[in-house]
């Protein structure tokens, strides 16, 4: 039988009541049945959660009292039957005119949240996308210099890193991770070998996740080839890098629990105001909590490895495709597009300078459309402002896509219903 005793004295500070809780166990329970996720704490609470659970038709009902337009009771009983309504109200926000009686606007609609859900969703998945590659590059690189520099176990040694404690907890994460790992060359590792404790960095640093790997890097103390890893990212000093690297590994988990994304506030805050040799922003006085700061620096982080172009192409058809979509709330400023970074190069530009200059094969549209012109390789579109006789006589824009590709209600409901 498991006896939970619980005690509670009242002290008071600045006029505040602290209730201090103490609890026993029975000593005959197993050790590994007495951990706090079994334990029950009750105490007098002023506040108590009473809400009942609602059924698929009564959430419906409930956001038509509240003033939800919903069309079509099916799509609804859809998404909500496969997203779940708690998950799905943060979509319902942006709509809601009093947000303690989650009154809707006038005209809001549930097809309105449902493309904010989807487009939410296919960000999300477009960044884990880039994500996975800026990862996979960050690892092999500090892994290659760190090893070729400091030996196959730099990261078991102290004097290697800045700080003792920091040090140690990094090792312990690594140590957790090896240990669990089902991963054949592990196995095999250790099949063979049984000192040192660890398999060698190119091994174990495979198992480490992105925040250990930010860590590792961010305690590292010779920062003279970090500096070495941040300019192969086209980055001035390892100071940015880190900043970055914090805020991707944030964003990342994020990601990877499905989270919403795309007007978050983001903790990691990534430094912005560097001087940057590459396409960069000029307006740095955004927020940096913000998923617009975040997309800047892994468009450029992808440019630093050529697939920035590729990005941008696929960030601005999913604007296109949802243009219900509050960019503000993401933190864009006004004139963001103009941007170099956003526009892909710099002012007065042409394709030869952009596209060619990189070894990519221009394919033009039609000799009797000179004003069309896309990139074979990076799938860049230009535009130009006029026709002319001669290609590098036109002055030059760069394009999204040539013809609207708006997703419609029609579209989306038919892609939940199929």
């Amino acid at each position: 039988m498991h006896i939970i005793a619980i005690f509670y004295a009242k002290k008071f500070v600045d006029s505040e009541i602290i209730r201090i809780f103490a609890t026993t166990e029975s000593a005959t329970l197993p050790v590994e049945q007495r951990t706090r996720a079994g334990l029950l704490f009750y105490s007098i609470m002023s506040n108590i959660f009473t809400k009942q659970p609602l059924s698929i038709d009564d959430q419906i009902a409930k956001l038509r009292s509240q003033g939800l337009i919903i069309a079509n009771e099916d799509l609804a009983r859809k998404v909500l039957g496969e997203v779940s309504y708690f998950r799905f109200a943060a979509y319902l926000r942006p709509m809601e005119t009093d947000k303690k009686t989650h009154q809707f606007k006038p005209g809001s609609t549930f097809e309105n949240a449902v493309a904010l859900y989807e487009f939410d969703n296919e960000l999300r998945q477009l960044l884990f996308s880039a994500i996975q590659r800026i990862e996979v590059a960050l690892r092999s690189k500090i892994i290659q210099h760190f090893s070729m520099q400091h030996g196959a176990f730099w990261f078991m040694k102290m004097d290697l890193h800045d700080s003792e404690h920091r040090f140690l907890e990094n090792l312990n994460s690594l140590d957790r991770e090896v240990t669990r790992s089902k991963e054949d060359f592990i196995k095999e590792h250790f099949r063979n070998y049984d000192k040192p404790e660890f398999p060698p960095a190119w091994k174990t640093l495979e198992l480490a996740s992105l925040g250990t790997l930010s860590k590792l890097y961010y305690n590292f103390a010779d920062k003279k080839v970090k500096k070495v890893i941040a300019r192969e990212f086209n980055l001035p000093q390892h100071e940015v890098l880190e900043s970055w690297m914090r805020s991707l590994a944030a964003l990342r988990n994020h990601c990877a629990h499905h989270a919403r994304i795309w007007n978050r506030f983001l903790n990691a805050t990534p430094q912005l105001n560097a001087r940057l040799r590459g396409l960069w922003i000029n307006n740095h006085q955004v927020d940096a909590n913000k998923l617009y700061a975040t997309l800047c620096y892994i468009t450029y982080w992808l440019d630093a490895m050529e697939r920035g172009d590729a990005f941008r192409e696929r960030l601005n058809m999913l604007f296109s495709q949802y243009p219900s979509v509050d960019t503000s709330a993401m933190g864009f400023p006004q004139g963001w597009e103009n941007e170099p970074l956003w526009k892909g190069y710099l002012d007065d530009a042409k394709p030869s300078d952009i596209c060619e200059k990189k070894g990519h094969l221009l394919l033009y549209n039609h000799p009797s459309q000179p004003s069309k012109a896309i990139c074979e390789r990076c799938h860049q579109k230009w535009v130009a402002d006029y026709s002319g006789d001669l290609i590098n006589d036109t002055i030059w824009k760069v394009v999204d896509h040539f013809d609207n590709e708006t997703r419609t209600d029609e579209e989306l409901i038919a892609k939940w219903m199929k």
